[in-house]
């Protein structure tokens, strides 16, 4: 089995994490917002810099998401083990088996009470806490990035569309440079064969602004073609970014999914241990306790939340994370193979020896 680290500690790292990124993104969204090919943005010390910045920030991202997913996963962990434990409450003590010969209504009642006070219950009410924290964090986050990714995009596709053009002015250039040599050539060849001397120093002066042209538009399409090379350099590194930023976005959407699926059973797992009808129980989980994991809260109030559907959308979830995350991709405990609510069973209450009629 996977140890897992601390949830508060690695929670607050990955907080600190985000603040420092958010700062980066900013930075590096400005800068293509910002990009021009002039020799000054586009000088080779810049580039280096710019690159070595753009790359840091990659790698912080991808190391974030690493720490959400694996507090993602200490969640899920800590609810095998807190399932593990009510396991043990499942069963009547012996003590309640005495009673159980007397009255079995005080045996029930007494089986009630131990399971209603133990500390399992605020263990699952602490991990609807930490859920609702880390699905701030992980919204949060994939809301930032996807204003990025829309700006850097943007800001990315006038780029290419200014090298686009860029690369059909060199090849005009190219095509005047040839019919200006073409034309410079041909006027080299009849000078001395027709006319007389004026009319060959007038071709030989034509012959020259020709090649001065010709000369000219080569110096431009230089100049156009260093600055093309440049701006191609830029733009696979911002495209580097933007890439980065679409794949958090998805990263996020696979964290998220999966997360509120297991609050969804953590809610499940409540609600099977807990008498909600008891007056103060249920009214301890409320969509405005848990903003960030409302959507689940609200399905819980009404009764909704159905143990044999959330296996099946847990399994889809599990396989989703594992692609995205490869580090979780291993066989699951012994444990947690059956359902945790096994709604087909019938109650051991009605088949203990001694419940006879």
């Amino acid at each position: 089995m996977r140890k897992t680290p601390p949830f508060d500690s690695q929670y607050e790292a990955a907080g600190s994490l985000a603040e420092r990124i958010a700062a980066e993104g900013a930075y590096c969204v400005a800068a293509i917002g910002a990009f021009s090919g002039d020799e000054t943005q586009s000088a080779d010390e810049v580039f280096l810099e710019q690159n070595a910045r753009f790359q840091a920030h990659i790698a912080d991202a991808a190391a974030l998401d690493a720490q959400l997913a694996e507090l993602v996963f200490c969640l899920d962990r800590l609810t095998a083990e807190v399932s593990a434990d009510l396991d043990s409450f499942r069963g009547l003590t012996l003590r309640e088996k005495m009673a159980g010969w007397v009255s079995r209504q005080r045996m029930w009642r007494m089986y009630t009470e131990r399971v209603r006070e133990a500390p399992v219950i605020e263990r699952l009410l602490d991990l609807l806490t930490k859920s609702d924290a880390l699905a701030g964090l992980i919204a949060g986050q994939r809301a930032a990035l996807t204003e990025r990714h829309k700006a850097a995009e943007l800001s990315l596709v006038d780029i290419v569309e200014q090298r686009r053009r860029l690369v059909v002015s060199i090849d005009i250039a190219r095509l005047k440079m040839k019919e200006l040599n073409a034309k410079a050539l041909t006027t080299q060849g009849r000078i001395g064969v027709y006319g007389n001397r004026a009319h060959w120093e007038q071709m030989e002066a034509e012959r020259r602004a020709l090649k001065a042209e010709a000369e000219r538009i080569s110096a431009g399409e230089h100049e156009m073609r260093d600055d093309s090379q440049r701006r191609e350099r830029f733009i696979g590194l911002f495209q580097a970014f933007v890439d980065s930023l679409n794949g958090r976005i998805a990263a996020g959407n696979v964290l998220l999914r999966k997360l509120l699926i297991d609050v969804e059973e953590r809610l499940i797992i409540y609600q099977a241990q807990v008498d909600t009808d008891r007056p103060g129980m249920k009214v301890r989980i409320k969509p405005e306790l848990f903003p960030d994991i409302a959507a689940p809260i609200r399905l819980f109030e009404k009764g909704m939340l159905v143990a044999q559907d959330l296996e099946r959308r847990k399994s889809r979830a599990n396989l989703e994370f594992a692609r995205r995350f490869p580090t979780y991709a291993e066989p699951p405990p012994e444990t947690s193979r059956a359902p945790l609510i096994d709604t087909a069973r019938r109650s051991f209450r009605f088949s203990l020896p001694f419940l006879r009629s």
